[in-house]
């Protein structure tokens, strides 16, 4: 069976006392696509590789599941989309030809507003002003809404597509940065410092705009779309280079866990041996790990996929830094995140859009506005969910694979909710689950007679399922503090401990350049 067949579930290779005689060379903590990344690379150089995953799949936040009672519905429970996913590690890796296919979602965003009108934005450009005409914009905000857009992609071809790729190997300075960006101070301003609602207010004075645009902003942050730094959050989300067709975001068939699993399979096939429902205990720098259950695995090198949290508590207080450990400690994971999972009969039939299938072919934010959401993140800091931003995404009107024929998956993308939520989260989850459905159904009314079944997946519900503290996708805010120069690298001042998810460089999202980073860190070491 293959690694996909099995959703992941790869369980024990060979009896852990087997495997604890090995001669292993490193052993990576965390079968998530970062640690398979690594653990590919690291095989491909000739490394007797170990993989070790507690849950009982591997994947991490980027899988597949079926919380449903009907198992024909096979959900991507955190990572809905790809796009940001390294085109050098697809290639290097042969993901394609290990079942990665992707899906272009277009239109790439839909926004649908209480008149019945709503925002497009398609991948032809001249489809995307004919329908902005439609609505009513004149041309100088067409003009501005496109400048805007022209604007992020300028920083992302500096960034990204010049002499030197920002986002491979060590990050660079603040100084390299602004270096980068030709010392324009509007897009410093943006990478550093800017909320994503003064960047618009540069470009576009229509409200329709800026309702439609700040979503990109906070995806994922715990901040809100006045707040200073969402800026660079947009930017983060839009420095993707999917198909060689830009910043663009698609499905994969099957789910996102068919990244997981292809990597896996690459990682597999170089020689790494991948272990799930093997949790590790404790990571003893230069001599290996103990797991759980006691038995002692040793290697000089150990690779954490986990998040600094877990890091914290893995690796012992005598082993750690002080310094790098009070770092660990301060490091921000609070989350904004809930996520909304539902199992449809039918498709909702928007307003904007009545009985219409294309909205669904792409992505589609659901809010009431950019103040609505400044307001929401307001409550979120008092303990209460207030959900008024969601971004919906329904693999199965591109690809059907994961639903039972005729029927659909939808997920929503939601902010905000605290992980202390006030009373706690079993006691509101039913009024979490009702403002979801209300915000959908105040665009799409009959989205409620649609629904066959759901789940709820607030910060905690996360952190126990995929074994994240705090429940944060990108193990740590994103906003400029905790980016760049400022994000956590592959090598850590302890000697043969390296990590390769989230924390690191380029950050979170589904990436892998980040496993791909502390591979190539790991052998420089070796070889030096």
């Amino acid at each position: 069976m293959t690694i996909a067949s099995q959703l992941g579930k790869v369980g024990l290779p060979a009896p852990v006392a087997d495997l604890a005689k090995r001669a292993w060379d490193v052993i990576v903590v965390g079968g998530g696509h970062n640690g398979l990344t690594a653990a590919a690379y690291l095989a491909r150089a000739g490394k007797q590789v170990l993989v070790l995953e507690a849950r009982d799949r591997l994947g991490g936040a980027c899988t597949l599941d079926t919380p449903f009672e009907d198992k024909g519905f096979v959900i991507s429970p955190c990572a809905y989309v790809i796009g940001l996913l390294d085109e050098t590690v697809i290639s290097d890796l042969q993901l394609h030809k290990r079942g990665l296919e992707v899906f272009v979602a277009d239109p790439q965003l839909w926004v649908p507003f209480d008149d019945g009108t709503a925002f497009s934005q398609w991948m032809s450009h001249e489809r995307t002003r004919e329908d902005l005409r439609a609505i009513g914009l004149p041309e100088k905000e067409i003009a501005g809404y496109e400048a805007y857009e022209d604007f992020f992609d300028q920083m992302r071809i500096r960034l990204r597509k010049g002499p030197r790729d920002s986002w491979a190997g060590e990050s660079p300075s603040r100084a390299e940065l602004e270096e980068m960006l030709l010392g324009d101070q509007m897009m410093i301003d943006a990478l550093f410092d800017a909320s994503i609602s003064d960047v618009l207010d540069e470009f576009v004075t229509d409200q329709r705009l800026k309702d439609a645009l700040f979503g990109q902003g906070i995806i994922g942050t715990c901040a809100g779309p006045k707040d200073p730094g969402t800026a660079s959050v947009k930017l983060m989300h839009f420095q993707g280079d999917l198909l060689d067709e830009g910043p663009i975001w698609g499905y994969v068939k099957g789910g996102m866990g068919m990244v997981s699993f292809a990597i896996a399979e690459a990682a597999q096939e170089a020689g790494a041996v991948l272990a799930a429902g093997v949790p590790v205990g404790e990571i003893l720098p230069g001599e290996g790990v103990r797991l759980d259950d006691g038995t002692f695995i040793a290697a000089p090198v150990v690779v954490s996929n986990t998040d600094p949290k877990r890091v914290l508590d893995m690796v012992p207080a005598d082993a750690m830094p002080t310094a790098y450990g009070d770092r660990l400690r301060d490091w921000d994971i609070t989350s904004p995140v809930v996520k909304f999972n539902a199992a449809l009969s039918r498709l909702p039939s928007y307003t904007a859009a009545p009985g219409a299938t294309f909205p669904y072919s792409g992505t589609v934010d659901v809010t009431g506005g950019l103040d609505d959401a400044q307001v929401a993140y307001e409550r979120f800091l008092t303990g209460e969910p207030a959900v008024g931003f969601g971004e919906v995404y329904c693999q199965t009107v591109l690809d059907p694979s994961p639903a039972p024929e005729g029927q659909h998956l939808l997920s929503i993308f939601g902010q905000y909710a605290p992980y202390d939520v006030n009373g706690g989260w079993e006691a509101r989850r039913d009024e979490v689950a009702r403002q979801f459905i209300d915000l959908m159904a105040r665009f799409a009314p009959d989205f409620e007679d649609c629904l066959i079944d759901y789940e709820v997946l607030g910060a905690p519900d996360i952190e126990a399922k995929i074994g994240l503290t705090g429940g944060h996708i990108f193990h740590g805010e994103v906003t400029a503090d905790q980016m760049w120069e400022n994000r956590l690298t592959p090598r850590t001042p302890i000697d043969g401990f390296y990590l390769c998810g989230a924390s690191t460089h380029p950050g979170g999202g589904v990436v892998a350049t980040n496993g791909k980073n502390a591979a190539e860190a790991v052998l420089a070491d070796l070889s030096g």
